[in-house]
């Protein structure tokens, strides 16, 4: 549980970062059309690695199973 939690948190703080930075973009602070696509891009590769993450500690962490004729 603890891993799903840091994964959490880090996609939270990515979010709150492209909030950000999209509303400084509304407000024309910083040039948006530049970075909306590296922003997306950035987003989709940590959204990708968390769930190749999450997928390799699901199959890890997976208990023993016991067949049904067993014991």
């Amino acid at each position: 549980m603890k891993v799903k939690k840091i994964i959490a948190y880090t996609l939270s703080i990515l979010v709150l970062l492209f909030s950000i930075i999209a509303i400084l973009g509304i407000w024309e602070i910083v040039d948006i059309e530049y970075l909306i696509a590296r922003m997306f891009k950035s987003l989709m590769v940590v959204l990708a690695a968390a769930a190749v993450v999450v997928l390799i500690f699901s199959i890890l962490d997976r208990p023993d199973r016991k067949e049904e004729g067993e014991g």
